[in-house]
């Protein structure tokens, strides 16, 4: 009894179409654990891994159903040019796993399943070792000062004076008016000084600034006083 499918893209059988999709799943999967087991901020989803794993199979199923038909190729992307998507991606690398398993379930829906295996395999492997070893880290601690000041004065020179003693080098970001005119709001990137700590740092500019807030921001950390 003949199982296969024949229509302008060529021909695949029901074992075709069930290798496909089963090897896209384990894949794009697998591709979803290392993207968990690698992601190092808070803004980690669920909802997204999964995607990643129905995008896999998607795509491979794509790439079964247009094969070698132009025009069905053309067909298919005037029909997803339609849809919009407004969920902004939060981080880079989260683009890059995403063509990742686009690329992974192209491989394995045109049938090249030894290339879809190798390359899913390389490329988590490579993940996994550039995260376990903190490639390209750059070792550079820097800090957010924002500094809250009287408008009818100039606090610049005294805020710069403090920043001299407690970094070894700053920079002006922005000044912002605040609270109807009554305020400046000065944002400084900053490296604090070795042994000097962000408290020592809150003190001085508090006894410059007229008692007005004082924000260190350092990494996920704040310091508000």
């Amino acid at each position: 009894m003949d199982f296969s499918f024949q229509d302008l893209s060529g021909t695949f059988s029901v074992a075709d179409i069930a290798i496909a999709m089963a090897l896209s799943f384990v894949l794009s999967a697998m591709i979803g654990w290392v993207y968990r087991a690698t992601h190092r901020n808070v803004s980690y989803s669920q909802s997204y891994v999964q995607t990643l794993v129905i995008l896999g199979m998607l795509i491979s199923l794509i790439m079964l159903v247009v094969g070698s038909n132009i025009a069905r190729a053309f067909a298919l992307v005037g029909a997803l040019s339609v849809v919009r998507f407004r969920n902004a991606i939060k981080e880079t690398r989260d683009v890059g796993f995403i063509f990742l398993v686009m690329g992974v379930g192209m491989a394995v829906g045109t049938r090249f399943y030894l290339l879809g295996i190798v390359a899913a395999v390389a490329i988590s492997l490579i993940i996994m070792v550039m995260s376990r070893f903190n490639w390209f880290q750059l070792n550079v601690r820097r800090q957010v000062v924002k500094v809250q000041v009287p408008s009818d004065e100039d606090f610049t020179a005294s805020i710069q004076d403090v920043l001299i003693r407690h970094t070894d080098e700053f920079e002006l970001v922005s000044m912002e008016s605040i609270r109807a005119g009554a305020l400046m709001e000065l944002m400084y990137t900053v490296k604090i000084k070795k042994g000097s700590e962000p408290a020592d740092l809150i003190a001085a500019l508090r006894e410059r600034n007229h008692g007005q807030s004082v924000t260190v921001l350092t990494g996920y950390d704040q310091t508000d006083l």
